[in-house]
């Protein structure tokens, strides 16, 4: 089976002036179709740099990027897009819905700009936000709906095209322990009961517990990477 993800020598330098600041310096990394992997960090560790990377909105410096079999490290910005559009979904801190749209319209909205037809993007819509369950908000705006319901909308849009990858960038850092409980719940079964592919970016220790595999960076390097010892504890809220 393909690899999700393929990354290889991945280096990223931002020039600042006359300064050059390595963002990621080296990494080395692939992601199995089905996996549900934690990428942790302290500020200025390189884990947004290589989220950013690995969800086509940056290019790299240097090295290699494989992403479902194709390389995809020097696409220009429009190949980039299409593959945003169709193969991955993202999952952010701040939801990024659109304020005067209703959650339904929300959801299809990646489903437009594929050019699925309106009937099948209702239909698809009103199933996705099923599964996260919120259909029954299915025409609220998002000033009409809580922070979890919100994030659970945008879940929902994440799915719409199956996307092979997942990208969850600190999906509960502006919510509550209860909701963010709720929302990882949401994310878990998703990979167990669907198989979908999660990449998750967090700085908060007992969110990256309910991932399979934790991946730490420091310094633009990953200095370590291996099972979830202890997910069983987090499987405790997901039951």
């Amino acid at each position: 089976m393909t690899q999700v993800v393929r990354i290889e020598k991945l280096r990223k330098v931002y020039t600042i002036g006359e300064t050059q600041v390595i963002a990621l310096d080296g990494v080395d990394l692939t992601i199995e179709p089905g996996e549900f992997i934690a990428i942790m960090g302290p500020s200025g560790s390189g884990k947004s740099t290589f989220m950013q990377i690995t969800g086509l909105l940056d290019t790299p410096t240097s090295g290699s990027y494989t992403f479902e079999g194709h390389d995809v490290a020097n696409l220009s910005a429009d190949d980039r897009a299409d593959i945003r559009s169709r193969r991955l979904g993202f999952v952010f801190q701040s939801y990024n819905l659109l304020a005067r749209t209703s959650a339904l319209e929300n959801v299809e909205l990646p489903m437009v700009y594929a050019g699925v037809p309106q009937v099948e993007r209702r239909r698809i819509a009103l199933e996705k936000l099923a599964i996260v369950g919120v259909a029954e908000l299915a025409q609220h705006a998002p000033n009409q709906m809580s922070g979890g319901q919100q994030q659970r909308v945008a879940i929902a849009r994440s799915l719409v095209n199956n996307p092979g990858l997942i990208l969850a960038d600190e999906p509960t850092g502006a919510l509550d322990t209860k909701t963010s409980d709720d929302v990882m719940s949401i994310l878990t079964r998703l990979n167990d009961e669907q198989g979908i592919t999660i990449m998750l970016v967090t700085h908060e220790p007992d969110i990256a517990l309910f991932a399979k595999r934790l991946v730490t960076f420091r310094d633009g390097k990953i200095v370590s990477d291996g099972p979830n010892l202890h997910r069983h504890e987090a499987e405790k809220v997901v039951a």
